[in-house]
């Protein structure tokens, strides 16, 4: 079956396809699109010359492997499909869902130090890189973090599957971040996409959360999930979750909140936005915000439907920083805040705000300006909005959101 090729993200891999030191570890939400992913590079080897029998495929949740759980299965099982491949080449070593064994690290180690295989690894995201395995690990992966698709990915995989494309980009837009990026959710119409997000969020408690985190009260754990999927975007602390819960009438102990909450980011249905000072350049402690890692959680779970661009626009653009391999925080300046820091290897940096207009009104345009005319170094500065008439101001990128995503632009 012929797959949409993600460039974005097979670029960054293509470098590593034959590094026999490094473990590859694509991890991401799931159903973003990983097996996808690692079908294409295998495709990719394939074309390039790479003997299709020095290519070993595992995945570990189809039916002729499900009983494959100890170390030794597995490394009898690589062994057995290694006996296939040329012996005088690389093996290139795909496994797919490989949390379902038990210490499946020491085999990876194992196969890794004989210097003939290429390894990638996928799995369930509320283990894959946790502590233990991370210590393991330590210096032998890299890991490719991978997002549901951006509005770039989101056009071009409509081209690919042959569906028609809006001529009014905002309305496409709006469309985009209503349904989300998920890239099989491309495939169904209407209630059958807000079904099927919401059976990815039943999957995720029932195979990355239930088998690998004591959960006591499930509908205590659903309401706090519940909470932060609705309040996405929002500056907050664990204080201030608390106290809402409270008045919710659900009371919970801080050390189980947080406990969820690292839950909810271990499975990749959130992410942690930290709050960086920009005199210290220290990330600050407390409060923070927290971005879910696709819209379709919100919009498939809630039946107002109505976008609400503050924190939606704002959650657009942190998905679209971190697909394109940006480290992103909220930006403190003295008294000011701008919605986003963005930088690579600590090195570069670029300043953003976002809003839906700053052309309602002079108020609004001082506003969403002011912080980033407080910023005395020369790293660009962009104001990210869905106007289409484009604004100057003291050497400010004053952008089109869509416009700016759908060319797959970076911020320097």
């Amino acid at each position: 079956m012929k797959l949409y090729r993600r460039e974005n993200y097979l670029t960054k891999i293509r470098g590593f396809y034959h590094d026999t030191e490094l473990i590859k570890v694509i991890t991401g939400v799931r159903r973003c699109g990983k097996s996808s992913l690692m079908s294409i590079i295998m495709a990719e080897l394939i074309e390039n010359g790479i003997d299709k029998k020095s290519i070993i495929y595992l995945n570990l949740d189809k039916r002729n492997y499900r009983s494959i759980k100890t170390a030794d299965q597995l490394d009898k099982l690589i062994e057995k499909e290694s006996g296939e491949t040329n012996p005088n080449s690389i093996k290139y070593l795909f496994i797919d869902e490989i949390q379902n064994v038990v210490n499946f690290e020491e085999v990876i180690n194992g196969f890794r130090e004989e210097g003939n295989y290429s390894i990638f690894i996928t799995g369930s995201n509320s283990y894959l890189l946790s502590g233990e395995i991370a210590t393991k690990l330590t210096g032998r992966y890299l890991e490719f973090e991978l997002y549901t698709l951006n509005f770039e990915e989101y056009l071009g995989m409509k081209k690919f599957l042959g569906k028609s494309i809006l001529q009014d980009l905002s309305r496409e837009f709006d469309e985009y971040i209503s349904v989300g990026g998920f890239p099989k959710a491309l495939q169904y119409e209407g209630e059958d996409k807000k079904n099927y997000i919401q059976g990815i969020i039943k999957e995720i408690f029932d195979k990355d959360i239930r088998k690998r985190v004591k959960i006591r009260n499930v509908s205590v754990f659903e309401t706090v999930q519940r909470y932060i999927i609705n309040n996405f975007g929002s500056t907050t602390s664990i204080s201030n979750i608390l106290e809402d819960l409270s008045k919710n009438g659900c009371n919970i102990k801080r050390e189980t909140l947080n406990h969820y909450i690292t839950v909810l980011k271990d499975a990749k249905i959130i992410h942690s936005c930290e709050r960086f000072d920009l005199k210290s350049r220290k990330s600050l402690r407390g409060e923070q915000k927290y971005y879910l890692s696709d819209l379709g959680f919100y919009f498939s779970t809630n039946t107002d439907k109505r976008i609400n661009y503050g924190p939606t626009l704002e959650n657009a653009v942190y998905l679209y920083a971190r697909s394109k391999g940006y480290d992103v925080s909220v930006g403190k300046i003295g008294n000011f805040e701008c919605d986003f820091i963005v930088n690579k290897r600590g090195s570069s940096y670029a300043y953003i705000q976002v809003c839906l207009s700053i052309m309602d009104s002079l108020k609004t345009e001082n506003r969403e300006y002011r912080p980033l005319e407080q910023i005395q170094d020369n790293y660009p500065k962009y104001i990210i909005t869905k106007d289409t008439t484009i604004q100057h101001r003291n050497g400010i990128y004053h952008v089109n959101i869509y416009d700016f995503m759908k060319d797959g632009k970076n911020f320097f």
